[in-house]
């Protein structure tokens, strides 16, 4: 095994990727990737999507490739990290059918995350048992790679623990071969970026994001049209900068902390109107994602390539997944052929 400590990470492919998930993961996924001190697996887990969109299949192959640009256009390297697509990798599904022996209904039924999430997609008691069940799909994701690190936001913690759960199960039953995973947490506050319309999460299903692909004139139509403060009615009028998106924005994405520190001051006392703030945002955000759009553009021109990197890099963690395998089947007397 890599003398380097392992990173999983991944995301569904049900869309284009937003600046939410830039600030939750994808910039941290690059840092840790640049850093030398890990190796790298980001998965894009077109199986869990489908636990929840099985009759829209094309949705998921259509953001497959979305996704992939996304990543490299945020600087994702695939010569230095392993993308890979969860359903070219069959050791996950069969690590997945020995893990569902240790693990009850009742406990999947009290996982934090899966409970919201249920209650969030009004399932009722329509729940797919394929989503019911990923809490154990994840968990062989994670230890399939013998990760070590997985990059999450604290919701996901309830998820984690879980593998862990099932690490230990398997370790004391069949003996050691399984890794305890541990988060990987952004800065607390910063793992999570609120909508354009002021509610707390940004995503897809509440039509509030600013996608990674948007091009400028809609970046900036959806910064002049953001949630400030509803008492600042005049340009004169003392505002509200808690809870006002646009400074949010700013506190994550100017550098220019102190700049940001005035512009509060004189939002605070008055003087400073909505438009000009909003317009000063924009230009903050379009120096973030003109890079990013650029490259974006460039592996577009070549989707053939990037399917091959996909290709690649399945193909490379079907190796290490494979090992994997063997030892667990092994430890399990399953290898009744040799």
């Amino acid at each position: 095994m890599s003398a380097k400590k392992i990173i999983l990470t991944g995301d569904r492919p049900t869309g284009k990727l937003h600046i939410g998930h830039y600030v939750g993961s994808l910039q941290n996924r690059v840092k840790l990737q640049n850093s030398g001190e890990y190796e790298s697996f980001i998965m894009i887990a077109d199986q869990q999507a489908l636990t929840d969109n099985a009759r829209d299949p094309e949705k998921i192959r259509n953001s497959l490739i979305q996704v992939a640009l996304d990543y490299l256009a945020v600087g994702i390297d695939p010569q230095k990290s392993t993308i890979l697509v969860q359903s070219q990798i069959p050791a996950l599904s069969e690590l997945t059918m020995h893990y569902l022996n240790l693990v009850t209904v009742s406990r999947l039924e009290r996982n934090p995350t899966v409970k919201t999430e249920i209650k969030q997609k009004n399932f009722g008691q329509s729940v797919p048992a394929g989503f019911f069940i990923y809490p154990v799909s994840q968990a062989a994701d994670i230890t399939a790679f013998k990760a070590t690190t997985v990059p999450v936001g604290e919701d996901q913690e309830p998820m984690l623990e879980q593998t862990r759960e099932i690490v230990r199960s398997f370790n004391s039953i069949y003996g050691d071969v399984l890794v305890e995973p541990e988060g990987y947490f952004p800065p607390e506050g910063e793992g999570r970026i609120p909508g354009l319309d002021g509610n707390a999460k940004m995503s897809k299903s509440l039509n509030n994001a600013i996608y990674l692909s948007d091009d400028a004139d809609t970046v900036q139509k959806k910064v002049m049209s953001m949630y400030t403060d509803p008492t600042h009615v005049h340009v004169e009028d003392p505002g509200h900068v808690e809870g006002n998106t646009v400074f949010t924005y700013l506190d994550i994405f100017d550098d220019d902390k102190q700049k940001v520190a005035d512009l509060k001051a004189q939002y605070q006392h008055g003087g400073l109107g909505d438009v000009k703030i909003k317009r000063y945002l924009n230009d903050v955000l379009q120096a973030v994602l003109d890079p990013i759009r650029q490259r974006r553009e460039q592996y577009a021109q070549d989707i053939p390539g990037v399917y091959q990197i996909l290709k690649d890099g399945s193909e490379k963690a079907n190796v290490v997944a494979n090992q994997t395998l063997k030892e667990v089947v092994e430890k399990m007397g399953l290898n009744y052929f040799g």
